[in-house]
C-alpha cells in the first residue's frame, strides 16, 4: 500500500505528523510493503505550516493515478477573519493545482481519500463531499454542512473510499482506523502497544441498523433588520458587498418583474446564478442561492430596501451571518 500524505502552504504540523508516524510504524510492523511519502500539488519542495512557519520537505508530486491512498490534512492559523485564517488557508490550497488533482483522484477505485481536521473542507471546497458523511474541527461543522455535506459528529467517519477525522488529535485515530482497515487490526494493535496509546470515540460507518432520529434543531433565525418606510421597487441591478469571513466578495445582484413574476440573478466574475425562491413584500426580501466562490456554499439572504440602498445578511446553515451592503445602479 503506498501512502501520499498531502503538504500544502498553512497545513498544520500535527494533521500530518501523527498519521505519518501511525503509517510508518505500520510498515515495520507488517510483512506487506507499505510506503509513505510526502507529497505536495507542485511537487518536491519545502512546504511551511501554519503557525510559526515550521518547513517540512515534499518529496515529490501528488500522483492522482497511484493506487493506495491519500490523506489530506487541515490548516493552522487564527479562528478569526483575515488572511492568516484557518478558511482562508483552506480556500488558498482547494484554489491551487491541488483541487484538480483531489477531483481526478476521487471515486478511483483502488484509492481511498483520508482528512484529517479541516482537510474534509478541502475537498468540499472542490466538491467532492456533496451527499457525503464526513466530520471536520467541531468548529467547521456548519461550514461542512452549508457545503453540502453530511456532518457526522464523530471521531472518525468512514463513508466508503472517503475516511474523514475531526479534530487536529484525529490524526492518530484516522491513521490507526486506516491501518485496521487496510492491514487488519492485529497491526493496528501493535501500532497501538507501540504508541502506548488507545484510539478514542467510535468509528461512524455509513452501514447497519438505522438509529431512530431525534427532533431536529430548527436553525436559527436571521436577526431583525431594520426597516425603511418607503416600499421601493427591486427591479433593476445592485451592486453589492459581502464580508465573509475569507475577505469581502463583490456580487451584481439583477432583478426583473415580468407579468407580476419577480425574477432575480446574482454575477460573480463571469459566472452568474439564478436566486431561488425570491420573494418580496414591502421593502423586505428573501431568496436562496448556490455559489462556487469564495467556496462551494448554500447561502439564504435577507436584505431591505431603502431608498436606493440595500443592506441585509446572507447565512449559510448555522453559521454567523454575512454583512451585505449594496447600491442601485439602474
Amino acid at each position: 500500500m503506498h501512502i501520499q500524505i498531502v503538504l500544502f502552504d498553512g497545513f498544520d504540523v500535527l494533521d500530518v505528523i501523527a498519521p505519518y508516524e501511525v503509517f510508518t510504524a505500520a510498515a515495520a510492523c507488517c510483512d506487506q510493503e507499505v510506503t509513505v511519502e510526502l507529497v505536495s500539488a507542485e511537487g518536491a519542495r519545502l512546504v511551511r505550516s501554519g503557525v510559526n512557519q515550521l518547513p517540512l520537505q515534499a518529496n515529490a508530486g501528488l500522483d492522482p493515478t497511484r493506487d493506495g491512498l491519500i490523506l489530506v490534512p487541515g490548516a493552522a492559523g487564527a479562528v478569526d477573519d483575515g488572511p492568516d485564517s484557518i478558511p482562508h488557508k483552506l480556500q488558498q490550497a482547494a484554489n491551487t493545482e491541488l483541487g484538480p488533482l483531489l477531483k481526478e483522484a476521487a471515486g478511483k477505485p483502488d484509492l481511498l481519500l483520508a482528512t484529517v481536521c479541516g482537510g474534509s473542507l478541502i475537498l468540499a471546497m472542490a466538491g467532492l463531499v456533496a451527499g457525503r458523511h464526513a466530520v471536520t474541527h467541531h468548529l467547521g461543522m456548519e461550514l461542512l454542512k452549508a457545503m453540502d455535506a453530511i456532518p457526522v459528529h464523530a471521531r472518525v467517519v468512514d463513508d466508503g473510499d472517503l475516511v474523514s477525522g475531526g479534530g487536529v488529535t484525529s490524526g492518530l485515530d484516522v491513521g490507526l482506523y486506516l491501518v485496521e482497515r487496510e492491514l487488519g487490526p492485529r497491526i493496528a494493535h501493535a501500532v497501538e502497544q507501540l504508541f502506548a496509546y488507545e484510539r478514542r470515540g467510535t468509528v461512524w460507518s455509513n452501514s447497519g441498523s438505522t438509529p431512530l432520529e431525534t427532533e431536529p434543531q430548527a436553525e436559527d433565525e436571521f436577526p431583525a433588520l431594520p426597516k425603511a418606510d418607503a416600499s421601493p421597487t427591486i427591479e433593476g441591478d445592485w451592486e453589492a458587498t459581502i464580508a465573509t469571513p475569507i475577505g469581502k466578495q463583490h456580487v451584481l445582484f439583477s432583478f426583473t418583474n415580468k407579468d407580476g413574476r419577480l425574477t432575480g440573478t446574482a454575477t460573480q466574475g463571469e459566472e452568474t446564478v439564478r436566486l431561488e425562491q425570491l420573494t418580496f413584500k414591502g421593502n423586505e426580501g428573501t431568496w436562496s442561492m448556490n455559489v462556487t466562490k469564495p467556496m462551494r456554499l448554500s447561502l439564504k439572504f435577507r436584505v431591505v430596501i431603502d431608498n436606493n440602498h440595500l443592506h441585509g445578511e446572507a447565512k449559510a446553515g448555522l453559521l454567523p451571518a454575512s454583512r451585505l451592503t449594496g447600491r442601485r445602479t439602474s
